[in-house]
């Protein structure tokens, strides 16, 4: 074997690594996101909340992740990435054991909006991160990696949840050293949080960062380890773009006649878009979903489990494809997916047949093609727009807009997570589950022509020429 492609695989390799660090952020935004799901009703009868309070103990974080989002762009501008990932490693470490503690619904609800802030930023932090740091080659599936990363977090805290509770009897009762189950389960997320701080000590600055803040040796050190050979082209290459701008402002994401510039109306666009399709109702709500057709507790949450698995492996097909067959391609074979498995489950839901209380219960095959359908759309979800747009995120904008664009677009798409993890409950309520899906059927529908009339290939293309 040559020494070029020993260094070359060297390269990969440490890439790999320093993108797997920046991605546990990725892995605590959905370990934490997901966390609550197995204690919902075990916190709000510990603290006798209403189900207006406890439907805010969820969604709350949601907001602050907004927040995480928004200010995180110019945290990283200024300090570096590495600094900001410390940051939210600090912020996720304090809720996990804040939430754990809590003695009433309203500090509770302060440490789980501390968490959300943790989570915006990495949400933002690492997909820009690993787009700085990758090889135009490897980019696709490495920006993939903060939504393995995701995914992986869900499903390991809806894991961890049924083991504490299954272990326990229920989430309300005992566990270790006689503490309640729901507390522990908060209280998983702790190890990981402090690993993801000593992870991010460990790995370089990014190399366009270093450039804007004239540490080239540094950059040039950072850079030879990724590309290797002579990377004084890239470095010039980087200052040229760099040169072109000063500190990024908001202001930079305006057009001449004072409008947002339409790659950022884009951003946003993708990432509504990625919401508006109803995926965290699946996640948030699953369980208490699967109970309302007749499902017992321990089958919803065995269900929920199958669904997370499906969705980790999905991802894993998005990552092998991405850089392969390109972004659009798979954007558009998704949604055409989850227009068609939405619409399906819409149809058998609004058609359900309803018991005394009004819930609708599903019958033989009803029952049995509901449960395909929803992993068939999380199977379409989970290998273009869950992966996908975090690759377009991290890599669509040039150099001099990026952070402050991700930050926009990303704090978009908490509150659009928002408005449907809220819209949810009501809507099951007053208008049933047939009309919430039918919903989301039509935000499917809208996305494939968003992605036929608005989006461009972006595989393959360096940073530089964006």
């Amino acid at each position: 074997m040559s020494t070029t492609t020993t260094r070359r695989k060297t390269n990969t390799y440490y890439v790999i690594l320093i993108a797997g660090a920046a991605a546990l952020g990725g892995f605590l935004f959905g370990f934490d996101t997901a966390v609550i799901n197995g204690a919902v009703l075990a916190l709000s009868k510990a603290f006798s909340a209403s189900s207006w309070l406890t439907g805010l103990a969820v969604s709350l974080a949601l907001l602050g992740s907004a927040v995480g989002a928004f200010f995180a762009g110019q945290i990283a501008d200024r300090y570096g990435r590495v600094k900001a990932m410390v940051v939210a490693s600090v912020l996720f470490t304090l809720s996990a054991i804040g939430s754990g503690i809590a003695f009433g619904i309203w500090d509770f609800i302060f440490w789980r909006v501390l968490g959300g802030i943790a989570v915006g930023a990495a949400s933002v932090i690492a997909p820009a991160y690993i787009a700085e740091c990758s090889p135009s080659q490897l980019r696709g599936r490495l920006g993939s990696l903060q939504q393995l990363a995701i995914v992986v977090g869900i499903f390991i805290a809806l894991l961890s949840d049924y083991f504490i509770a299954v272990s326990a009897g229920s989430a309300e009762s005992p566990f270790l050293f006689g503490i309640a189950a729901w507390r522990w389960m908060f209280w998983t997320e702790i190890p990981p949080a402090v690993f993801y701080g000593m992870a991010a000590l460990a790995i370089p600055e990014s190399p366009r960062y270093l450039v804007a803040k004239g540490r080239e040796p540094e950059a040039a050190n950072v850079l030879t380890k990724i590309l290797g050979g002579n990377v004084l082209a890239k470095i010039e290459e980087i200052r040229l773009t760099v040169l072109r701008e000063r500190q990024p402002q908001f202001s930079d994401l305006l057009g001449r006649n004072g409008g947002l510039l339409p790659i950022v109306w884009i951003g946003i666009g993708l990432s509504v878009l990625q919401q508006l399709v109803g995926i965290n109702v699946i996640f948030y709500y699953s369980s208490v979903l699967w109970r309302a057709v007749g499902f017992s507790e321990k089958n919803s949450l065995t269900i929920t489990v199958i669904t997370g698995a499906v969705n980790i492996i999905t991802t894993l097909i998005a990552i092998a494809f991405v850089d392969k067959f390109g972004r659009k391609p798979l954007l558009i074979l998704g949604s055409i997916g989850m227009t068609v498995t939405l619409g399906t489950m819409a149809f058998i839901f609004g058609h359900a047949q309803l018991d005394a209380a009004g819930n609708p219960t599903l019958s033989g095959s009803a029952g049995v093609m509901a449960l395909i359908a929803a992993n068939l759309y999380v199977f379409c979800f989970g290998f273009s727009w869950g992966p996908v747009v975090w690759v377009l995120l991290g890599e669509m904008f040039n150099n001099k807009i990026r952070a402050a664009a991700l930050s926009v677009a990303a704090a978009m798409q908490w509150v659009a997570n928002f408005v449907v993890s809220t819209t949810f409950p009501p809507i099951l309520q007053y208008f049933g589950l047939g009309t919430a899906y039918g919903l989301y059927t039509i935000a499917a529908a809208t996305s494939l022509f968003f992605v036929l009339f608005f989006i461009r290939e972006t595989k393959g293309m360096e940073l530089e020429h964006m």
